[in-house]
């Protein structure tokens, strides 16, 4: 399974990837918005898990962006702002693919648990 990292906190990024690499998934690493559509665009993940506030275009615009360009791919968006909430349930119910939200920090079980659930929903 392929998975793409998103998060402009490089050591967030890199230790959600290293996690997720422990447990046999493939994974590649963006820290913009920008550089994960292109990602994307090329390996075509199977999960994409997304930060939502990030300089320049931020989660939101990347989950747009997904949607319209592979809509299969499910996102787990990881957030440490509270307040973001209910702009990310307003527009996920907009989006084809499926959404779910995670606060940041959060366990590594439950980020597994999740993307596991999220993995499987769309096989």
């Amino acid at each position: 399974m392929r998975i793409l990292v998103v998060d402009d906190e490089h050591l967030i990024a890199e230790t959600v990837s290293i996690i997720f690499r422990r447990h046999g998934f493939e994974v590649s690493t963006a820290y913009s918005a920008i550089d994960a559509l292109a990602l994307a665009r090329q390996s075509q993940p199977d999960l994409v898990l997304c930060d939502i506030n990030m300089p320049g275009r931020d989660g939101v615009d990347l989950m747009e962006d997904l949607g319209r360009e592979i809509p299969s791919c499910p996102i787990l968006v990881l957030t440490g702002h509270y307040g973001n909430y209910g702009r990310i349930t307003d527009c996920a119910v907009t989006y084809s693919q499926r959404v779910r939200i995670l606060a940041k920090p959060c366990p590594p079980l439950d980020l597994l648990r999740e993307a596991d659930s999220l993995l499987h929903l769309s096989a």
